[in-house]
This record gives C-alpha cells, sequence and structure tokens, in this order.
C-alpha cells in the first residue's frame, strides 16, 4: 500500500480486500457434453476435445477441455467476488483486462475442480477507477493443482 492509499481506499475498493479468498461453494464437475459444447463454441476443432476413444489413444483419461474452458470457473467464482458487500461494484462498471492461464495438468472429463480466487492487488487509477488482480488457483478431487489465472479487471470510476 502506498503512502497515497489510506488502508479504507483504491479507487473506491476497500484495501482490505487484497488477501481474502473467494471460492466456489463446492467442486465443478466437468462433463464430457459440456466439454464438447464449449470445444464446439470456441471452434477448438482437436478430436481429443470431442472423441473419447481418440482422447484415450493420445493418452489421457478422457475428453480433454480446450485451454480456454477454465474461463467457465473464473467466471463462476467471479460471482463469488462480486456478490461480497466488501466488493460494492456493479458489473457494468468492470472491464476483464487481461487473463492467463498456467496449466500443472489438462482439465479432463471428469474432473472435480475446485476454484479458489485470491484478491492480489488493487491499485488506484486516480478519479478514473481500480485495477483489481485476481489470482485464481484450480485443483482436482484430491487436491493436487491442475492450473493458476492470474486476471486483471478494470473497475471503472462510477463504482
Amino acid at each position: 500500500m502506498t503512502e497515497q492509499q489510506t488502508p479504507q481506499q483504491s479507487g473506491g475498493l476497500s484495501q482490505e480486500l487484497v488477501g481474502r479468498t473467494f471460492a466456489l461453494a463446492e467442486p465443478y464437475l466437468v462433463g464430457r457434453e459440456h466439454i464438447r459444447d464449449f470445444a464446439q463454441s470456441v471452434f477448438a476443432t482437436n478430436p481429443i476435445h470431442t472423441d473419447v476413444d481418440t482422447a484415450r489413444a493420445a493418452g489421457y483419461l478422457d475428453l480433454v477441455a480446450p485451454a480456454t474452458y477454465l474461463a467457465v470457473l473464473q467466471h463462476r467464482v467471479l460471482e463469488v467476488l462480486m456478490h461480497d458487500p466488501q466488493f460494492d461494484v456493479e458489473l457494468k462498471n468492470i472491464v476483464h483486462g487481461d487473463q492467463r492461464f498456467t496449466f500443472d495438468r489438462p482439465v479432463v472429463a471428469g474432473d472435480e475442480i475446485r476454484a479458489e480466487l485470491e484478491v492480489s492487488g488493487l491499485r488506484s487509477l486516480g478519479g478514473r477507477g481500480t485495477m483489481v488482480q485476481a489470482t485464481t488457483t484450480y485443483t482436482d478431487a484430491n487436491g493436487d493443482a491442475i492450473a493458476t489465472s492470474n486476471a486483471t479487471l478494470v473497475v471503472g470510476g462510477g463504482n
């Protein structure tokens, strides 16, 4: 935190949000049809996304989700953050500025994924708003890492 920012504010959001975590209430079960539908919607044509035999022949346990599939869970865990009273921002004032995923392994059908988002930073943009840094970890039913995402949300000054 800089001297210009009090503990209570960074462009209208409380610095007390930094370090807080928000998680999905229950694991998300990845289904074959979810993967097939998502692959079709993002024009992912590799048959490991749609054909179980091809995925298994390639060494996977089941269908493999396209790399951007975790955006589905990212959206859900962001909703948890947005419903927190300390995050007093309307959706219309948020722009998704950046999203990066680092994978430990691919997501496959049958995975039960837990997602936990941590607000890792807030930076005031003066009167123009706030940049919110969020780091989300995705783990499987055994607690093993699947991926980590880092996102930047730009909250407009109208919050």
